[in-house]
């Protein structure tokens, strides 16, 4: 089975911490021992060997920085103050993508139409040795947009997907900083409909992603949140309601659920620090999401690995994202059809592709 990955922060920390995603995560830890680094965002999850180990055929890869009333600390670099300097960021880690696939063309490749996605899976059908991994480029936070005049030119450049919230933005309430949706917010989603951007509702506040799902025209998906109700004492906007995950499905949109132990177990280490959780957790998220749905065809993973934490704060058992296909066992257990795990792990994400996608530039 083929994993997809809806939400990696990779030229975040690229550009952050100088890690080279083409190492493995084990070589990129052995050599951040001793450093900040993983005090800073922990140890890595990520590499290309590792994604060759576990058959991660794409991730969705972030344009991400915050803003400087959140910035974490002096070496958190990548923190803007004004549009301008939002823009620069976010132009500056989608240049480190083309950079990457630029010069690694067997490693990575960039997807920007429905002919790229086929050509990619046909590669993984093969009997080669090493396959590259699709990058489908995802903007986290619209701040990098500066009016949506300019909205064709991130699409040129490969952009498909767009959150118009991390914190709270001139476009919407965000996570921690509620909000509307914004007259300049509604703006951004007439420009996006326009050219065929998929809207990511991560991040965004309660009120925002409900008048989003009343208006947008297009493709919604979530790439990485979790179901509020099974987070019992958690107080944040951060996750979804009920009432969201419900106009999703309508919607007929995809939700990216999050092996991140502060989004399965509020609390974990004060219970029992990293044994407390596993992946029965993440199952349970699942599961809570088919149940709505009435299908297990809506529900993906969207791991956020590398986005703030590290290996120290992940269910027990997972060391690399390769390990993610514990899961399919355990979702046998409970009833789901080999069908229904392969579109959990990977084939629900790859509808939602092959719909939303252009066919040509």
């Amino acid at each position: 089975m083929l994993l997809i990955d809806s939400h990696e922060d990779l030229a975040y920390n690229i550009l952050t911490f100088g890690r080279d995603y083409r190492r493995a995560a084990a070589e990129t830890r052995q050599r951040e021992a001793g450093t900040d680094t993983p005090l800073h965002n922990g140890d890595t999850l990520l590499g290309w060997p590792d994604y060759q180990r576990g058959r991660v055929a794409v991730i969705f890869p972030t344009l991400f920085a915050a803003p400087a009333r959140r910035k974490s600390g002096d070496w958190d670099t990548l923190a803007y103050a004004n549009t301008e300097e939002a823009h620069t960021l976010y132009q500056t880690q989608l240049d480190t993508y083309h950079r990457l696939v630029d010069e690694n063309p067997d490693l990575f490749r960039l997807l920007r139409t429905r002919g790229d996605l086929e050509n990619l899976l046909d590669h993984w059908q093969t009997e080669a040795e090493a396959h590259p991994v699709g990058l489908v480029i995802l903007m986290e936070g619209a701040e990098g947009v500066r009016h949506p005049g300019e909205l064709s030119e991130w699409w040129q450049q490969g952009v498909r997907t767009i959150g118009p919230a991390w914190a709270g933005t001139r476009f919407c309430g965000g996570s921690g900083e509620p909000g509307p949706l914004t007259r300049e917010g509604e703006a951004l989603l007439e420009g996006m409909a326009e050219l065929g951007f998929t809207l990511d509702l991560s991040h965004m506040d309660e009120q925002a992603a409900l008048q989003a799902l009343d208006s947008y025209p297009g493709a919604i998906i979530v790439t990485h949140a979790n179901a509020k109700a099974l987070l019992k004492g958690l107080e944040s906007n951060r996750h979804l309601s009920d009432r969201v995950i419900q106009g999703l499905l309508e919607r007929g949109g995809t939700m990216g659920v999050m092996p991140w132990n502060n989004a399965l177990l509020p609390g974990w280490r004060e219970r029992g620090g990293r044994a407390s959780v596993t992946l029965d957790h993440l199952v349970a998220q699942i599961d809570y999401i088919c149940q709505m749905a009435g299908n297990a065809r809506q529900v993906g993973l969207g791991s956020d690995f590398d986005g703030g934490y590290g290996v120290q704060s992940v269910p027990d058992g997972i060391d690399t994202i390769a390990d993610l296909h514990q899961l399919a066992p355990r979702l046998a257990q409970k009833g789901y059809s080999e069908a229904d795990i392969a579109g959990i792990l990977g084939e629900n994400w790859l509808s939602h592709l092959e719909r939303s996608l252009p066919e040509a530039e």
